[in-house]
């Protein structure tokens, strides 16, 4: 993980790479996140910097890839997909992160994208599925409980590296 990390910083800054910070751009140029739809919100949610940057110390490399890692349990890959799909970072999901999630799964392109009809229909589904409360938003525990019942989701479904 180490030889990683310092691999995407300049060669000047190698050998102090564990007080370096990586930027962002570097970060997405990893083979794991290059093609992933979420690549922005994985590196919002694993930073820690205080600039807003989304770039990464070491120690945030490390979680991520923990994280990623097929040893990461199901309750710590559920927390991080939900952090990662709250796209406001209020806590929740509401109308508009499932719509952006939804939009960032299906791709961006005209012929992909669903028509608000059809957009709507799915958010209708997902809330009636996974908002136990009936509040209009998908909390934490509302998340992780659809996911507990999705076997796939730590395998193959969730984050994985």
């Amino acid at each position: 993980a180490y030889k990683r990390f310092s691999e995407l910083l300049p060669k000047e800054e190698r050998e102090n790479a564990c007080s370096a910070r990586v930027p962002k751009s570097q970060i997405l140029t990893l083979p794991e996140l290059r093609a992933n739809p979420f690549q922005h919100r994985i590196c919002h949610v694993f930073s820690t910097s205080e600039s807003g940057d989304d770039s990464m110390s070491f120690e945030d490399f490390l979680d991520m890839l923990s994280v990623f890692s097929d040893s990461a349990t199901s309750d710590i890959k559920s927390h991080y997909a939900f952090r990662i799909f709250d796209f406001d970072d209020d806590g929740t999901l509401d109308r508009k992160d499932l719509e952006q999630l939804v939009n960032c799964l299906t791709g961006q392109g005209e012929e992909s994208r669903l028509s608000s009809a059809e957009m709507e229909q799915l958010i209708q589904n997902i809330l009636e599925e996974s908002d136990i409360d009936k509040d209009g938003t998908i909390n934490l525990s509302e998340f992780q409980h659809v996911v507990s019942r999705s076997p796939d989701f730590a395998r193959c479904g969730g984050l994985q590296g």
